[in-house]
């Protein structure tokens, strides 16, 4: 199968497969369809569901630093295998506590076993193939990988619905035993090959702190890549877990059907993140996730107007866009990043921004949906992104420009948007970023 024959050394060829069960089972979360609901049949509203959504995205921010400072001072892998032992409490709250306390701790805990896992997991995948001269190997696994990740949902998502009529708190159950089950794997990965030992841990901490902002003040290339990013996965969380289900009901579909919509969705997602190389090949990194987020918030838009068939088109098209796109900004990222040391906590920072802007957005759809101004919150949305896109786009051709004037001095030549796209080197950037 795809990625399984990966052209390297074996040792290198047991660490992806690895990483391909971690992710497989730590992001098969089996109640994402019907969560929604399920807090609907424990008697919370609208509000108080929304509520618990922007308090999981606050308490990610505020966990985001802290666990990548962890992850980069001590070892991913730790990081990792913390990162599943707290999944696996998560989920088993809902069971024994379907309340507003229940949920609320539940989602608070989600958002510690992912902020666990999130810098880690792409910082020990990308430092270990390097490590291991397998650096080039990277988009691809990271795309295969995601694709992976996402078989377990369209062969359970479809089912979950049911499942949960003959007993309710089931997709609970069975998610707490995949998590358990990524904690085997993380529990079996490699150390990374030469992976240096930080002798003054809490110095280190502070250290991390320090030498990561610094970084971010002297790359404005990548701080406008962190923020192109947001905009990419507010729309993804967005619809993909706040946005789904109410579109779906808006459309009159019943709540059966909700698991095989986001299986087909994740089907196509596959695809995309399978070979996300082709669009980049075609037109660049940066201009592959600046295409792909005016593509996903057209798509949002365009459900409004259109009855429930073409809505479940478009949302399998926003999926092919979410597949490809992950793994592109994913990999642009890292190699824009100038010293490894502080990879994790980097990572992490941008993954606060990307949280944060999904708690504003998930209190502004909750007073939507109460308001019963679903089809007007789906078109500002679109516009808003559109509108952002725009202005990042003469943001980064700016930073482009100056960097090609400091470059060259004597020679001035005019930068297009094309040529932005095209010319971004992946690790051309990273040695221009250190400067």
């Amino acid at each position: 199968m795809l990625g399984l024959r990966l052209p390297a050394k074996p040792a290198v060829q047991r660490a992806v497969r690895l990483t391909y069960g971690f992710q497989f089972f730590f992001g098969l979360l089996l109640w994402v369809p019907i969560f929604y609901s399920y807090q609907k049949l424990a008697g919370l509203s609208d509000g108080e569901i929304f509520g618990i959504q922007s308090i999981y995205y606050v308490v990610f921010c505020l966990l985001e630093i802290p666990t990548g400072i962890i992850a980069d001072r001590f070892d991913y892998r730790t990081s990792l295998a913390a990162g599943a032992g707290v999944l696996v409490a998560a989920n088993l709250v809902p069971v024994f506590l379907a309340s507003y306390a229940g949920f609320l701790t539940h989602f608070v805990l989600i958002a510690l076993a992912r902020s666990l896992v999130s810098g880690a997991q792409s910082a020990y995948l990308y430092e270990y193939l390097n490590a291991s001269g397998a650096g080039e190997h990277y988009l691809r696994v990271e795309g295969v990988g995601r694709a992976y990740s996402l078989v377990g949902k369209i062969v359970f998502w479809p089912v979950i619905g049911l499942l949960m009529t003959w007993s309710l708190p089931s997709p609970y159950w069975l998610t707490a035993i995949n998590a358990g089950v990524a904690l085997v794997f993380a529990g079996k990965l490699p150390p990374i090959p030469g992976g240096r030992r930080v002798t003054d841990k809490t110095a280190s901490l502070l250290a991390g702190v320090g030498g990561a902002l610094w970084t971010l003040r002297t790359s404005r290339w990548l701080v406008l890549l962190m923020v192109q990013g947001v905009a990419m996965f507010t729309l993804v969380r967005i619809c993909q877990v706040n946005l789904f289900q109410p579109i779906l009901e808006s459309k009159a579909l019943s709540v059966n059907w909700f698991g095989a919509v986001l299986a087909a969705m994740t089907v196509f997602e596959a695809l995309g993140a399978a070979r996300p190389h082709r669009l980049r090949r075609a037109i660049g990194p940066v201009g592959s996730v600046f295409t792909l987020t005016i593509v996903m918030a057209l798509c949002l838009g365009v459900i409004v107007f259109v009855g429930a068939v073409p809505a479940v088109v478009l949302l399998c098209v926003f999926a092919v866009a979410t597949g490809i796109a992950f793994p592109v900004q994913k990999q642009l990222l890292n190699d824009s990043i100038p010293d490894s040391r502080h990879r994790a906590t980097l990572l992490s920072m941008e993954s606060i921004v990307d949280r944060a802007a999904c708690a504003l957005v998930a209190v502004a759809l909750g007073a939507s949906l109460s308001a019963g101004r679903l089809n007007e919150f789906l078109v500002l949305t679109a516009v808003v992104t559109c509108v952002a896109m725009g202005v990042l786009a003469v943001l980064l051709l700016a930073v482009r420009k100056h960097r090609s004037d400091r470059r060259h001095p004597v020679r001035r030549e005019t930068v297009s948007a094309t040529s932005l796209c095209r010319r971004h080197p992946g690790h051309g950037v990273q040695a221009r970023s250190s400067r």
